[in-house]
Parts: structure tokens; sequence; C-alpha cells
């Protein structure tokens, strides 16, 4: 059986074009998620398809950017379908995973998203050693600066004042307030 996807990413585009094509492709069911950002991380009707499918299916998609945030997303989202013995058909794309050209494509996007993601390794590492050497702190920032700490622990010197009281009024969760305090 073939389950179609169609996406778009605002309230004012159509599905219509990739709703027919999908059909004219012989999807007995079109799922669709409409005005949702293709980076969003849920997106329920995409899930629902990926639940509806079963071996020997094929999930068809109008073009790839319809089903990947990127292309590592890509490759991993089709690399799964290929687990549980599900193609996949990219229209507009020429991919077809039921096919060893298709296949073939797919091992190709996997080693461009391999080298992406060694990239982006690489770019972290090097920004991190800029920083180092230029005397800055690296890591993620702190949510409390030091100041912000000694007003949290003048706040919980005062009779009946609670962690979780002092870390709403600072505006940061209790186990953010807890390793301030450290």
């Amino acid at each position: 059986m073939r389950i179609g996807y169609a996406r778009v990413s605002t309230e004012d585009q159509s599905l219509d074009l990739q709703r027919r094509a999908l059909l004219a492709a012989g999807c007995e069911s079109v799922f669709e998620d409409h005005g949702i950002s293709g980076a969003a991380v849920r997106r329920p009707n995409l899930d629902r398809a990926l639940a509806a499918l079963n071996p020997g299916d094929v999930l068809v998609v109008w073009k790839l950017d319809r089903l990947g945030r990127s292309l590592i997303h890509l490759v991993e989202t089709i690399k799964t379908l290929g687990e549980r013995d599900i193609g996949f058909l990219s229209l507009n794309d020429n991919i077809d995973t039921t096919s060893p050209g298709g296949r073939l494509m797919l091992h190709v996007l996997a080693a461009f998203a391999e080298f992406e993601r060694e990239l982006v390794s690489e770019r972290t590492r090097a920004g991190m050693q800029a920083r180092k050497a230029r005397g800055e702190p690296v890591g993620r920032r702190r949510k409390l600066l030091p100041q912000q700490a000694e007003q949290a622990r003048q706040l919980l010197e005062q009779p009946g004042r609670t962690k979780t009281a002092v870390a709403r009024t600072l505006n940061v969760s209790r186990a953010t307030l807890h390793r301030a305090l450290q």
C-alpha cells in the first residue's frame, strides 16, 4: 500500500498540488500537516503516517523537503523506514528506495549527511578553541549571574523563603537555582 504525506509551512499555502500528485501516484491515504514548518520537531500527521505504515508499504512525498527537517533527519527517517521494510518514494526527486537506483541515491545522501555532521562538529571544535584562546568562557551561558546567586542566598536567609519561591522570583527552575548555589 502507498501512503502519502504532504506538508505546507504556512496557513496561506495550499496542499492541493501535493494532494493531487500523491493521489495520482496511487496513494490510498494522504496525511497532511498544514501550517507546520519543516523544522518543527512535532508534526502530528507525519507521526500518524509513519504509524500507519506496515512492512511492504511505501511512504510517498511530493518532494524530499516535505519530509525532513534537515539532510541528516531525512536520511535517518528513510533509514528507519528501510529497517521496518517500508519503501520511500519522492515524486519530484526521483528517489525510490524500492529500486536499486533509489537505494544508491539514498546511500549518496547518507554520505552527504555524514559529511555535514563532520563539518558542523569541526566548526564547533574550532569555535571552542578560538574562544579558549581569547580567554572567553566555553559552553552554555549561565542562567544566573554570580550577583543573582548572591541575591538568592540573601533571599533564602529570610524567614519563610523557600528555594521554590526564590527560583520563581528569579524566573529560573529550582534545579538551576540549586546549581548556582553550589
